[in-house]
């Protein structure tokens, strides 16, 4: 039985109230229509391999790391009846082509709006908790990779392999990831981050990493919408005028800007207002800065105790680099075109797990999607999405309504927040044999 009749089935089969995995919601056609449609991409020829076929093999080698596309397109059962029982390679390649990746990138825009608004959640004083960083990507060495990516450089040699910087915006509570943009390794991370500001939802608060610590950046965030707020590490010597105490850690501060930043960011003023937070961890003094400035609506105890939640995010690149992708950190596709379409079916696969995590946390009072165990989650989705659309239909509903009942298994413990690991910069190898070397050498 094909995936498709196998889908459709199910979707007859569950019950009115079976709002948990719903296969229908796991990735409406509509939605995926609605997506082609914003690309400009329609399938006006009848094909064997239709090219809302092609993005669930797309899908299949996110989920399916270790067998090639052609392995997943047999297995997923996704063309259409044909004399040959297999599909091509080359049909693949071709059928890839025509999809190209900003109809990928569409489906994963409008899907993950659609999941947000589902989770209806703003679990911090009335505001959603996001937060922004980067992650870097390793593409096969071709020439088109290299002359559209580029690679890293240091004083010695280059990388061995180009790489592509995304930088990212995920839902700490849930996860999902509700944006993203990507391009050369040369790119700025806070040039790429801007470009997500018109993205980011209102009545939000989103945690920076240090190194996006840019006054126009921020300002920009802060002024781009109702509630966008921001929290980011004070910088070091940075210099400031206090302009009224709340208490002896609790500030409002006037932060003067540069030249060079007005004239980038014409919308930034010379003064700048936030709220400086301090707090002593460990017997070394951390100072935090935000725009939330109302220390009624927002206390400071909480605000310096969530700038830890920052954290969420580096855990989701390692679910999607090492869980989801087995640790294969370099990515398949040879040339830009189809990284680029690799990369968004990457992030719209993550995101269907999750959501799908977001629907068992919704059955476990007091539980966050981002408690359960991910790696247990990730593989009973997807094998129940990509064997379970091969059996039997009829027992589909009865193996989903069991997930439901099995949420409370993949309950992770509590953290352990007295462990500490804190990082430590490697002694830089000389390109020199030391005196203990020489003397064997003779």
């Amino acid at each position: 039985m094909r995936l498709c009749q196998a889908l459709e089935l199910t979707n007859k089969s569950l019950p009115d109230d079976a709002s948990f995995f719903e296969l229908s919601e796991l990735l409406d056609p509509e939605l995926i229509n609605a997506g082609f449609k914003d690309s400009g991409i329609a399938t006006v020829r009848k094909r064997r391999l239709p090219l809302e076929q092609v993005l669930w093999a797309i899908l299949g080698m996110a989920f399916f790391r270790h067998r090639s596309v052609w392995d997943i397109s047999a297995a997923m059962d996704i063309a259409l009846p044909g004399k040959n029982p297999l599909v091509a390679p080359s049909a693949l390649v071709q059928a890839r082509q025509r999809l190209g990746s900003d109809a990928v990138k569409s489906v994963f825009t409008q899907s993950q709006s659609l999941w947000f608004e589902q989770l209806h959640k703003r679990p911090w004083c009335g505001l959603s908790l996001l937060s922004v960083d980067g992650v870097v990507w390793r593409t096969p060495d071709t020439k088109e990779n290299d002359q559209t990516f580029g690679r890293t450089r240091n004083q010695r040699q280059a990388s061995n392999y180009p790489q592509v910087r995304m930088v990212c915006q995920m839902e700490l509570t849930s996860h999902l990831i509700i944006g993203s943009t990507f391009d050369s390794v040369a790119s700025n991370e806070m040039i790429l981050a801007e470009s997500l500001i018109k993205t980011t939802p209102d009545h939000s608060l989103t945690l920076f990493d240090r190194g996006f610590y840019s006054l126009g950046l921020l300002n920009r965030w802060q002024h781009n919408g109702t509630e966008k707020h921001w929290l980011i590490p004070l910088k070091k010597g940075t210099q400031y005028d206090i302009k009224q105490t709340f208490s002896q850690r609790d500030q409002i501060i006037r932060l003067k800007t540069t030249p060079q930043a007005r004239k980038k960011f014409n919308d930034l003023p010379e003064f700048m207002e936030a709220r400086l937070l301090s707090k002593k961890v460990k017997g070394k003094m951390r100072q935090v800065v935000t725009s939330m400035c109302d220390p009624g609506r927002y206390p400071k105890a909480d605000i310096v105790e969530l700038y830890t939640q920052r954290w969420e995010i580096e855990l989701g690149y390692r679910e999607i680099k090492q869980t989801m992708l087995g640790s294969q950190y370099t990515l398949r596709s040879k040339k830009p075109e189809m990284i680029k379409q690799e990369l968004w079916g990457i992030l719209l696969a993550y995101n269907l797990v999750r959501f799908q995590m977001t629907q068992m946390a919704a059955t476990l009072p007091g539980i966050y999607p981002n408690e359960l165990s991910f790696s247990s989650c990730y593989w009973t989705v997807v094998n129940t999405l990509c064997t379970l659309s091969l059996m039997s239909p009829g027992t589909i509903p009865q193996d989903i309504h069991r997930l439901s009942d099995m949420a409370h298994m993949f309950v992770l413990p509590h953290r352990r927040e007295h462990r500490s690991y804190p990082r430590e910069a490697r002694a830089r190898p000389s390109r020199y044999p030391n005196k203990k070397n020489a003397s064997q050498l003779n």
